[in-house]
Order: C-alpha cells, then structure tokens, then sequence
C-alpha cells in the first residue's frame, strides 16, 4: 500500500504577491490562501488558511528593506514548521542583507549569515534563491541551496537586440566574474570599470579598463541601488567613445535618487528583472520576468529532477 502524498502548495509574502501569482500559475497550482492580521503598533501575524500537513510548501518572498519583508518570511516560515509540513522552501528572489558578507572593517555585523541561520531556524528546508550578491553566501546555510543565475532570461533578450560590436562591462572589479561569463555567452570583449569609494553609496574615483570605442556597451551587475556606480560608468563610456550604453542588472533595488539618475544619465536602458517590484515606472527600465525561471526549478524540485540546465554561469 502506497502513502498518500500531498500536492505541493505555493505561498506568497505581501511583498512578492505579483511575482508568486506568476510563478504559482506557471507551476500549475493555485497560489495558497494567506490572511495576515495587523495590531495597531505594527505587529502582523500571517495564518494559512488550509492544511499545509505533510506538504512539499514554498514560500515565496523577497527579503529587501524594509526588515519587515524578511521577519514575514521567517513567520511564514515557523507557521509552515508548526502546522507540520514535510518540506517548507524559502523561495528568495532577491537575498536581502547580501552585501553585508563579511567584516570588511572591524566592529561590523556578517548579516548575510545571520540571516541564512535564521532562515534555518525558522523552518526552511531548502533555499531557492537567483543572483547573491556573493557566491560564497551558499555556505553560510546547512540547508541545500538553489542559486539560480538571471542569465538564463536576459542573454535571449540581448541576443534579440543583435547589436553590432558588442562590449560587455563591469561596473566594478568584484563583478567581473559575471561579466566574463556573460562575454563567453555572447563571444564579446570586456572592460571593467575601477572605482573608489568615499563611504557606502558615495564614488570618490571611477576609472575605466579597456576600450569602449565604437562599441555598443552592455553593464552588467547583480543589483542597482542608488543607480550612482551606473549611471556614472554609462556617461564615463559615452566620454570615452561608446556608442550607446546599456545595463543588466537583476535586482533593481532602486532607492534614494535612482530614478532620477537614471533619466538624467547617457544610460539607454536598465534591463531587470522583476524580482523586486519597481516603486515607479520608467521609459528607461524594461522589465523582463522571472516566473518561469522559478516555476521551472520548483518542478524540478519537486519532482526530484536535476536543476544543471539552469545554472549557465
């Protein structure tokens, strides 16, 4: 006699609820029903509202600031651990707190090892998450970790523009891995732009590395902030020769004065994904989604199939 064995079901933090509907649609499920109650100073308490016992659960949830899209994971987390799920998958999109890897001075915080072991603790059993900004994050968890590359949705995109002398460039010395990676894909020369910072978010010096005449120029990078490093790179490449100027970057952030920044500035067009939804439209950010690529690899997951195919970098 064979055991029975629950579908799987796909939850949705508040912050990611467009993307999840995306994603649970793709995968061919309904997405899960999740009521959140608020008391007056603040606090929120998410409940599922159907069983989730002996279920393969994915919670879908981006962990940007503000520290509340990260402590709704970790409820949802527990919530999933406590109503007595089989597996329960923190599906990241986007790893907040990345940046803070390690002690780059003294006195200072490992955040982003603080927050994989409060995942664990919390009750993931998988993480599935797409371009850290730091690849030996992966081994700040116990838990297996899926670090998916949005490689694999934006080379058909650059592929499709067909552009002509094609450079690509790192905006900084620690991305030049990706930007190789992206050069190989494309078969295109690289540059790395150097620069120095005054404080966090603050470019004191930028310098470039290569030769960007007469060249069409693709940036690429895990995230974009204050949109600062590129839009500065973008007008430093026009100075030097370049012909247009584009960038890639799979996490569009975007605080502070980014979109400011990014009319003003000689950059063509931002190409994301949609893993953060954006505060705002611009004419110059086009949106490429990352449903499919996720859907993709919860199926597998789910089925017990490998998941190489999608690791392209």
């Amino acid at each position: 006699m064979t055991s029975f064995i629950p579908e799987p079901k796909i939850f949705a933090c508040k912050q990611s609820q467009v993307l999840a509907k995306d994603i649970a649609e793709a995968f061919g499920i309904p997405l899960g029903n999740v009521i959140t109650s608020t008391y007056s100073d603040g606090e929120f308490q998410p409940s599922f509202e159907e069983s989730v016992r002996g279920s393969r659960v994915f919670i879908i949830g981006s962990t940007h600031p503000n520290s509340d899209h990260l402590m709704e994971m970790l409820l949802m987390l527990d919530a999933a651990k406590r109503a007595s799920a089989r597996h329960i998958t923190a599906v990241l999109p986007y790893f907040g707190w990345a940046r803070q890897d390690r002690k780059d001075k003294p006195r200072v915080p490992i955040a982003a090892k603080l927050v994989a072991k409060m995942l664990e603790t919390a009750g993931a059993t998988r993480i599935i998450t797409m371009d850290l900004h730091a690849d030996q994050i992966q081994g700040f968890f116990e838990k297996p970790v899926d670090h998916l590359f949005a490689s694999t949705v934006f080379l058909p995109y650059l592929k499709s523009l067909n552009l002509d002398n094609l450079t690509i460039a790192s905006p900084d010395m620690g991305g030049s891995k990706r930007a190789y990676a992206y050069s190989k894909a494309l078969e295109s020369d690289v540059v790395i732009c150097y620069k120095q910072r005054a404080k966090a978010n603050v470019i004191s010096h930028m310098e470039l590395i290569g030769d960007v005449t007469g060249k069409n120029v693709v940036l690429v990078d895990d995230m974009v902030d204050t949109a600062g490093t590129l839009t500065k790179a973008a007008d430093l490449m026009i100075e030097r020769g370049a012909l247009s100027v584009r960038a890639i970057c799979t996490h569009p952030i975007l605080s502070g004065s980014a979109y400011d920044r990014l009319e003003k500035s000689k950059l063509e067009e931002l190409i994301v994904t949609d893993s953060i939804p954006l505060r705002q439209e611009s004419k110059k950010i086009h949106v490429i989604t990352c449903a499919n690529l996720f859907a993709d690899v919860m199926l597998r997951v789910n089925e017990n199939k490998s998941i190489s195919s999608k690791f392209l970098m």
